[in-house]
Parts: structure tokens; C-alpha cells; sequence
């Protein structure tokens, strides 16, 4: 069992592997206080959850949260939120052909180069399954921040993109296709697409868009805290992600300032949205918006060559139970990152004002 940290004020840390008995983790610096809605935070697990389509995994796990501390009456208590997870569906034997072999992509090499074993049952601690417990933080921190609106959807899979902004999408489809699309038609060929590539036994990537709203000024510091650098951060520690850009991101590299600056309304909001809500590293009360970028699965249904941990050269193939795509299961993970991080800043910008 293994554990680690994010966050500050509002930290998470997070044990256990994807083949043992449990995942579990502590919630520490939740503020007292808080009447948390324990069904809301099943339903986010649920959504992240493998087995609910045909397009992912099939693993079937109940992923049911019980919490064991800082709840007394369905109220947070102030003191740490210990809570876990049981793994009720690992099967350890399908992975039993990797032993001695490193997948593609994976982390088996650098695990085992790192800390002189793994744990080859699935991935151990880079799992994708450690997730679920970022999930019920995210939750929690969701709840803490009851007037800021989180929203993420799949803009992306593959070649197949979503070209309209989000002001133009109706998020209320976004849970009622199994890819989270706000598109009804780029959800069917998105689905389409999933499909086809499983059948191939292959894997393909793609992005997720999140929408934040009602978010106060002045959250994030400036120079290395940065609100957009611990989004960044924090997006990055999700499994498969390969890239973060906010607002313009790296489109905004072709544009002259002419065409960029976002120009002042008498409120102090801005007559375009450029900064994707942030400026200077500080939020300024417009629409925090940003994507994230996720790879192919690395463990595919197709004979490929690898290395062993003998140094030779062996062909191996996928078994068992994975995502053809993660990006679907993966949308509410990506909401309760961005839900942790402005937790944090949330804590702090209080402490600031003494407000604590």
C-alpha cells in the first residue's frame, strides 16, 4: 500500500492499489460545517465507474464510497475524511503474461527501475483505478464551493472534433450519450468510432473540454501558484493526460495583442475571453475554460514487441478488461481536479483575508 499528496490547504492523499482489497483516502483542511449530500457523491463515482457502456471497460465494480471520519450527521466535522473504496471484481490472473515483460507505454519499466519492483497486476499505483478516490475529493470539494458550476464533456475523439465553442452546446446532453458529448451528432460518430477500434483490439485518445463558472476574483497566486499552473498540475497527474492549454492556449501564439486582449465592460468583465478566466495567475471572475489532452490506452488487444526483464526481445498482447477509450470515464475526474485546486485557492484566499 502506498499513498500520495495534492493539494494544500484542501490535500488529498490517496492509498492502496487496483488489485488489493481497497482504495482509500484522507481529506484533510475540509472546512466544518459543510451538510455534505453523500448521494451526490456516489452519483460522480458512478459516472467514473467501469461497466456502464459498451465503450468501456467491463469491469464490473460497485466502486462504493464508505467513509469512516470528519462526518458526524451527514455534516463535515473539521477533522480529516477518512474514506475507501473495495475492490470487488479484480482479476489478478489476467495480467499474470506480463510478469516479466513491460507493456508499451506503460509504466512497468520506470516502475521497476525506480523502486527495483512492481506490481504488474493491472499497474499497481498507475492504475488508472486510483482515480476513484480523486473522484469522492472532488466531490466533496464540489459541495465546499456550491456556487461555482463545473462542467467537462468530451470535445474530442480520435480526428472527431467538436468545432462549436461551448457557449453554443447544450451541456444537459452531456450524461444522456455514453461518450459525455453536448453534440448529439458528434456523440453518435464519436461512439461509432470507439467502437470500431475496439474491434481492431486498438485504442485511440482524445480531449476533454472543462467549463468553469461563477468563480470569484482573486483566486491564485502570482509567480510560481499561479492558478492556471496548479490546473495545469493537476490535470497532468491524471493518468494518459499528455497536454493542458487554457483559454487561447496555443492558438493564441498566432494571433497579434490587437486580437487577443480581452477589452474591459464598465463591471470589469471583458468583452472576449482570451484569458480563459485568468490573468496574471489570478482568476478575474470570467469563464475558467481549458483542455486536456489524453493518449490511447497503452495496453492494446494486438501482438507487439516489447522488452522483458531480461533485456530481451519477446512479442506480447493485451488481455483482460480495458478502456478502447478513456476519455468518456474520465470527464468526471478531470471535474474534480479542477474542483481540488480551486478548493485550495479558496482556503487560502480566506486565510488571506483572515476569514479562517
Amino acid at each position: 500500500m502506498a499513498g500520495n499528496s495534492f493539494g494544500q490547504g484542501f490535500r488529498l492523499t490517496t492509498f492502496g492499489e487496483s488489485h488489493g482489497a481497497a482504495l482509500g483516502g484522507v481529506i484533510d483542511g475540509c472546512p466544518a460545517g459543510i451538510k455534505l449530500d453523500v448521494a451526490a457523491i456516489q452519483a460522480e463515482l458512478d459516472r467514473r465507474k467501469p461497466g456502464q457502456s459498451a465503450i468501456v471497460t467491463q469491469r464490473k465494480e460497485p466502486d462504493t464510497v464508505e467513509f469512516f471520519s470528519g462526518i458526524f450527521e451527514g455534516i463535515t466535522t473539521g477533522t480529516p475524511i477518512g474514506f475507501a473504496i473495495r475492490n470487488t471484481n479484480q482479476k489478478s490472473k489476467d495480467y499474470s503474461h506480463i510478469k516479466d515483460s513491460y507493456r508499451p507505454s506503460h509504466a512497468d519499466y520506470v516502475y521497476e527501475q525506480k523502486y527495483g519492483l512492481r506490481d504488474y497486476r493491472g499497474g499497481g499505483r498507475s492504475s488508472a483505478r486510483e482515480t476513484a478516490c480523486r473522484v469522492v475529493a472532488g466531490a466533496i470539494a464540489k459541495q465546499f464551493l456550491s456556487e461555482v458550476k463545473f462542467t467537462a464533456y468530451v470535445s474530442a475523439v480520435g480526428d472527431i472534433s467538436l468545432s462549436k465553442p461551448y457557449q453554443a452546446l447544450d451541456f444537459s446532453v452531456i450524461e444522456k450519450n455514453p461518450v459525455r458529448c453536448p453534440d448529439p451528432q458528434k456523440a453518435e460518430e464519436m461512439e461509432a468510432y470507439i467502437k470500431k477500434i475496439r474491434k481492431q483490439g486498438d485504442t485511440v485518445g482524445g480531449v476533454i473540454r472543462c467549463v468553469i463558472q461563477n468563480v470569484p476574483v482573486g483566486l491564485g497566486e502570482p509567480v510560481f501558484d499561479k492558478l492556471h499552473a496548479e490546473l495545469g498540475k493537476a490535470m497532468l497527474s491524471i493518468n494518459a493526460v499528455k497536454g493542458f492549454e487554457y483559454g487561447s492556449g496555443f492558438a493564441g501564439a498566432s494571433m497579434t495583442g490587437s486580437q487577443h486582449n480581452d477589452h474591459y465592460n464598465e463591471d470589469g468583465t471583458t468583452k472576449t475571453n482570451y484569458s480563459g478566466g485568468i490573468q496574471g495567475g489570478i482568476s478575474n471572475g470570467m469563464d475558467i475554460y481549458f483542455n486536456v489532452a489524453f493518449k490511447p490506452v497503452a495496453t492494446i488487444m494486438q501482438a507487439q514487441e516489447t522488452l522483458n526483464s531480461k533485456g530481451e526481445f519477446v512479442t506480447m498482447q493485451g488481455k483482460g478488461r480495458h478502456d478502447p477509450c478513456v476519455v468518456p470515464r474520465a470527464v468526471p475526474i478531470v471535474e474534480a481536479m479542477a474542483a481540488l485546486v480551486l478548493a485550495d485557492f479558496t482556503l487560502l484566499q480566506r486565510l488571506n483575508k483572515h476569514q479562517i
